[in-house]
């Protein structure tokens, strides 16, 4: 029988097949599913914010809030749970909730998200078979481990697979 995992922000959780996973609310935060294509082992992670540098001296750091440490200690996880196989990954988030005018795009945190996710996974060297990123609207991001699905549900708009 499988369970429907919810993941929270600044949160990742890892299951395997038949369970799913799910994040609701994605703004300009990124949902980013890793997962063991052979095993059908499988994290979310929904990070906020793109790097810790500036909290680093913060004793109490939530690691699951920042792309920087969240993706590699999910990335560590998976691979003790799922020993042989390659992992891949989907993304989606990272919009602009609130864009103001003359707003630099570095300045524009979901941009900044994207861009931190796609290079942290790239270091690790980790795939990115699919994404759904940017735009204005938030989203949720559903996982199913069985099928290995990977759906987005945007406000008023039709189910996206990826």
């Amino acid at each position: 029988m499988s369970e429907q995992l919810k993941v929270g922000i600044s949160d990742y959780k890892i299951t395997r097949a038949p369970n799913q996973l799910v994040t609701l609310g994605l703004g300009s935060c990124i949902g980013i599913v890793i997962y063991n294509q052979d095993t059908k082992v499988g994290g979310l992670s929904h990070i906020m914010l793109p790097d810790s540098k500036l909290f680093n001296h913060q004793t109490n750091l939530k690691i699951e809030k920042f792309a920087d440490l969240a993706i590699p200690q999910m990335v560590e996880e998976l691979k003790s749970k799922s020993k042989n196989g390659r992992l891949v990954a989907k993304i989606a988030g990272g919009a602009s909730m609130f864009q103001l005018q003359g707003q630099a795009k570095s300045q524009n945190i979901g941009e900044r998200n994207i861009q931190a996710v796609e290079s942290i996974l790239s270091e690790l060297k980790i795939p990115i078979l699919a994404k759904h990123v940017g735009g204005n609207m938030g989203r949720s991001l559903f996982v199913d481990l069985e099928t290995l699905g990977v759906s987005v549900k945007m406000v008023n708009r039709e189910l996206y697979e990826l």
